[in-house]
């Protein structure tokens, strides 16, 4: 338990360190009011959500119709200048450097983690790897199955291309926020 807690505030530490907005919740239900308050706050309509189970992607939809909000359906294809919040889990999170890691092989989660304007993560404390070696253990059995597509994000979208002046958001989202929950998370099946 204390090399949990060490590693949860390493991560905080270094995702901070790199613009992510990182903060605890309890479950699920605090997430989504956390993303849901987050897009109102913005005067945003729209939360695109992927990778969660069936039950709680109707909570969420609760949720968003309680605030007005609209949770977008998928295919995301069908929605690419809608999405403004995505909300994704994350598999795991590598505290030495802020990141999180996403199995992104289903469409709708890569589209929810690139166009949108703000992406609300979370990650189980549980799943907080203290290093790469340990995040590479974690994901030896997902890197063998087929398709493959895990996306590692640290901090928000960040490109110097253009004249070499930092802009935010040219490749993703402007603004990633970490939810650290103390639950593990049931994902959707991926096809």
């Amino acid at each position: 338990m204390k090399g949990e807690q060490h590693a949860k505030e390493k991560f905080k530490k270094m995702a901070e360190t790199v613009q992510a907005v990182v903060s605890d919740a309890k479950d699920l239900r605090e997430v989504f009011a956390h993303a849901a308050e987050l897009t109102a706050s913005r005067n945003a309509t729209t939360i695109a959500a992927a990778g969660f189970a069936d039950e709680d992607t109707k909570l969420l939809k609760t949720i968003c119709d309680d605030k007005g909000l609209r949770l977008l359906e998928p295919p995301f294809r069908n929605h690419l200048e809608e999405i403004h919040t995505s909300l994704t889990p994350a598999d795991c999170a590598i505290a030495e450097t802020g990141t999180i890691v996403l199995d992104s092989a289903a469409e709708d989660m890569r589209i929810a983690t690139m166009l949108s304007e703000i992406h609300v993560a979370c990650v189980p404390a549980s799943r907080i790897k203290a290093n790469a070696m340990e995040a590479a253990e974690f994901l030896d059995g997902r890197l063998k199955s087929a398709p493959c597509y895990t996306a590692f994000i640290t901090g928000a979208s960040r490109t110097a291309d253009i004249e070499r002046v930092l802009t935010i958001g040219v490749h993703g989202p402007q603004e990633l926020h970490i939810l650290i929950t103390e639950e593990n998370i049931a994902k959707e099946d991926q096809p």
